[in-house]
């Protein structure tokens, strides 16, 4: 398998430190010195002007006076030098530096100016630049240390990414004392050309990372950064920390759900759709550091506490309380167990006091119970010294017990002098312990919100629904035909129309440009109808006395659509257009809901849900969701809501029909993922009763987007692509599927690779691979359509559906090629289904704009090569291996 593109970047065979000096204090000082301590094993170069031998080591006055390859430059010297040192580095032929210059502000203008020079000469050469940072970077499980930081780095299993130099310095030194150990520690500083996106995408493919820990400040490519996160949280686990929750100002907009919907609330919403644990503070990254490395899962939130403590015990009751955990009933077979052994006067329920003077064996086996019970997920100890009790004996019976369980088990090993030594025996064998039972319960809460958002993560819905399919032709006509005429916000029958479009069911609406037209319209819908202004650029008319309601008689329609037309033309003069008139609906048992969407600056294209009516930002209960949507998804949006509890029977009243509800969401998150051009919109209210849901008002405000935009740029999360989906016929006349792959396609992969042959495996893996391990098949199955594409051909067998070939690519860092692999059933060889599958192949890749198709063949491989041919690839000697083959095609 081909190295990531930026491990030169992160794990150089050779390093030049630009500015390495002896000065005390110095930035080159301390960083080439922490890579002489931390035995960095390979080639290590010096550039100092003043200097012959830096630290023991010969030193050059220029990179260009090295004569070997250099990897990667570290410079360290002023602002002022870096333009030539840049130039002088990619010319010598580097892959990879990291600015470190210490007089660097990265906010000036003159700065960013700068940095703009500097990015054109690092792609003009294809150079990576990390920074300007003022940390650095340190590899530790590779003995690179290359980090500007005073102290000691252990080698782990977790990487630490950080926007801020200052914040992973405090973290290390958290770690230092804790004996927590890294695999990377990445500090991005201003992020000039590597993000958090490309970084993620490295630790993915690394085999020594097994958990992440991300320190965000601000995310400026969501696309990039979506698609590595959800790719990361497939098979490691990832915490993220943000700053910047509160943004200290009103919110003003247009529509209800722009001032309803906080950009927290949407990062939020897409760290659950990654799969990811969202982190509150500082303090709860250092406790992720300590769970992180032990891999904790939890099958559910149930959580069963022992205590030798009662008072401590209760106080990880009560936040367990607070946090909704549930603290069920023991099995019977586990309370008869503890009865066995607990004094008479123990509680042998949950919570399972085992009295201030549990020896470590109680402890022990009063933990293995729990542990056993089919009720509990995960089990917290509470320890507290007292007479009688052992921490350093109690701590190694944890230990043990933490090696023969997948249960999370949490400690909170309360005290300060008298369990110190036994803290140090958790810390070393990497357990989960915390100073207090609160904590421990926080922690236990969040695996289990992070498994939650696992099985969101798994989530693949399409653009488009199984159901009757949009008109998107009188969709499409009306959204041009505002843009057109130079509008961005449709008027109320517009947005019905729309809306209507998408089989979303609105109450009918005339238009009426006089009292008399309004008396006819009237007459035309029945009475009772509710009258409202009609005036260009007016969204919200309840505010300007705008809206009638109930009107029983022609008289009454009269009467107040004269008033209101009087009173409306006097306020906005040529802008009223007259009223629109729609029939009064009312219902029994009707429930207000709001159904909106905004745009976020980052992420797209946002939904909201929550109660509606005229006091729908007073009371403020709306949650959020990414589109695309499915059943799973809209029914977590409803649940997260306080009104979802007025849709079931209550006070005599019927049950909604939420089928109703989650359709039009649906059918929402439809219109986002396929009209990029919809910006805001607003139903509100949405009345919905036990015969259904109906829109009784709409607005909708739209955007011109750029014409050579890619199909679901505007979405951070990229929907299962089935436009791409084809039923065709074999040369035999067998019906075969072609289509992207989905995760639940994981079992059917398993026995297709299963049943290769060898020879057929060893060409398309190139090695003598068996099986796919677990993170192969996440990775296989799991994929970002936004990046990647898998194309799988399935025909029906007598076991049913069953895959007979892959085909797949991955967009390359330029975003202009792919690299593909191709694998056939050998069973399935030599029927023509190759041909049909690249094809649909380099359409998926003309789709995504790409113009290139390139990949790896063995040279020995002669029947691929000839397949390569006849679809016009043109082979090349690889630059990097005599054993195979580089194979291109242009598009």
């Amino acid at each position: 398998m081909k190295q990531h593109y930026l491990t030169p970047l992160f794990e150089p065979a050779s390093i030049a430190v630009i500015g390495a000096s002896v000065t005390e204090g110095a930035v080159g000082t301390t960083v080439f010195g922490n890579l002489i301590e931390g035995a960095y094993g390979g080639a290590l170069y010096p550039v100092n002007l003043k200097h012959a031998e830096v630290q023991g080591h010969k030193a050059y006055k220029s990179i260009g006076k090295i004569g070997k390859p250099v990897d990667l430059v570290i410079i360290t010297t002023p602002q002022r030098t870096l333009i030539d040192m840049v130039t002088e580095s990619c010319r010598h032929g580097v892959k990879g530096i990291v600015i470190m210059s210490c007089d660097f502000v990265g906010t000036a203008d003159k700065s960013r100016d700068l940095l703009d020079k500097i990015l054109v000469i690092c792609r003009q050469y294809n150079v990576r630049l990390l920074g300007p940072t003022v940390f650095g970077q340190a590899r530790p499980v590779s003995k690179l240390n290359s980090g500007n930081y005073a102290g000691t780095i252990k080698p782990g299993s977790m990487a630490l990414v950080s926007q801020s130099s200052s914040v992973a310095s405090a973290i290390l030194d958290w770690a230092e004392s804790q004996d927590v150990g890294f695999s990377s520690v990445i500090s991005l500083g201003s992020a000039v050309d590597m993000d958090v996106g490309e970084t993620l995408d490295y630790l993915v493919s690394d085999p020594k990372t097994r958990s992440i820990l991300l320190y965000v400040e601000d995310v400026s490519d969501a696309r990039t950064f979506m698609s590595a996160l959800r790719a990361a949280a497939r098979t490691k686990p990832v915490m993220v920390l943000k700053v910047g929750r509160y943004d200290g100002g009103e919110k003003l907009g247009r529509t209800h759900s722009e001032r309803l919907i906080g950009s927290d609330e949407v990062f939020d919403n897409a760290l659950r759709r990654a799969g990811v644990l969202r982190l509150r503070s500082i303090n709860q990254l250092f406790i992720a550091a300590r769970v992180l490395p032990r891999n904790y899962r939890t099958r559910g939130r149930r959580l069963a506490v022992i205590t030798n403590g009662i008072g401590a015990g209760m106080m990880a009751v009560d936040r367990a309380g607070d946090l909704h955990i549930p603290l069920p009933r023991l099995t019977p077979a586990t309370i008869t167990r503890l009865d066995g052994f607990l004094p008479a006067q123990s509680s042998h329920d949950n919570p399972i006091d085992i009295l201030g003077n549990a020896s470590a064996a109680r402890f022990h086996s009063a933990t293995e119970a729990a542990l056993e019970d089919e009720n509990i997920d995960g089990v917290l100890v509470v320890f507290t010294p007292q007479m009688g009790t052992d921490h350093m004996a109690t701590a190694e019976a944890m230990v043990a017990l933490a090696k023969t369980t997948d249960k999370p088990l949490l400690l909170a090993w309360i005290g300060g002098k008298k369990v110190q030594a036994s803290r140090k025996l958790l810390a070393r064998h990497n357990m989960a312990f915390f100073s207090t039972p609160e904590h421990a319960v926080e922690v236990f809460w969040s695996l289990a919100s992070w498994q939650y958002s696992q099985q969101l993560l798994l989530q693949t819905p399409g653009p488009l629904g199984e159901w009757d399919a949009p008109d998107m032709e009188s969709a499409r006509m009306i959204v041009d035909a505002a843009l057109n005429n130079g509008r961005q916000m449709l008027d109320e029958l517009e947005s019905k129309a729309l809306l209507r479009a998408f089989h979303i069911p609105v109450t009918t609406t005339v238009r009426a440009a006089s009292a008399e037209a309004a008396v006819t319209a009237a007459m035309g819908v029945g009475l009772p109808v509710v009258l409202k202004l009609d005036v260009e650029g007016l969204t919200h008319k309840t505010d300007f006395d705008g809206v009638a309601l109930n009107l029983t008689t022609l008289m009454a329609v009269s009467t107040e659509a004269t008033r209101m037309l009087a009173r409306a033309r006097e306020r906005f003069g040529e802008r009223v257009r007259g009223l629109t008139v729609q029939p009064m609906i009312s219902r029994k048992n009707g429930r207000e809901l709001m159904v909106g969407a905004t745009h976020d600056p980052a992420f797209g294209p946002v939904i909201s849900f929550g109660a509606g009516g005229v006091g729908v930002e007073v009371f403020n209960d709306v949650a959020v969701a990414l589109p695309p949507l499915n059943d799973y998804l809209v029914d977590n949006l409803i649940r997260r809501t306080r009104v979802k509890n007025m849709l079931g029977e209550f006070r005599n009243r019927p049950p909604a029909d939420v089928e109703s509800i989650k359709d039009i969401l649906l059918r929402i998150s439809e219109m986002l993922c396929e009209f990029p051009q919809v910006q805001q919109l607003d139903i509100n209210p949405l009345i919905a009763d036990e015969n259904g849901a109906i829109a009784l008002d709409a607005r909708i405000l739209l955007a011109q987007v750029p014409a050579d935009a890619r199909r679901y740029s505007h979405m951070a999360i990229h929907p299962y692509p089935s436009h791409l989906v084809q039923v065709t016929q074999l040369k035999n006349g067998m019906p075969m599927t072609i289509r992207p792959i989905r995760p639940e396609d994981a079992e059917m992969i398993v026995r297709f690779v299963d049943g290769l042959s060898e020879e057929t495996r060893y060409n398309r893996y190139m090695s003598t691979l068996k099986a796919l391990s677990q993170i192969q098949l996440v990775r296989f199955t799991q994929i970002d359509y936004a990046r990647e594409m898998a194309l799988v051909a399935t025909v029906q067998g007598s076991a049913g559906e069953m895959i007979v070939a892959v085909a797949r690519f991955v967009v390359n860092v330029d975003n202009d090629s792919c690299e593909f692999a191709i694998v056939i059933d050998d069973e399935w060889q030599g029927k023509g289904l190759g041909g049909r599958l690249m094809e649909a192949l380099f359409n998926a890749a003309r789709d995504m704009r790409l113009s290139t198709v390139e990949g790896e063949v063995l040279s020995s491989n002669t029947n691929m090569l000839a397949f390569m041919r006849r679809l016009g690839f043109v082979i090349h000697k690889h630059p990097e291996d005599d054993g195979l083959k580089w194979v291109v095609r242009v598009l």
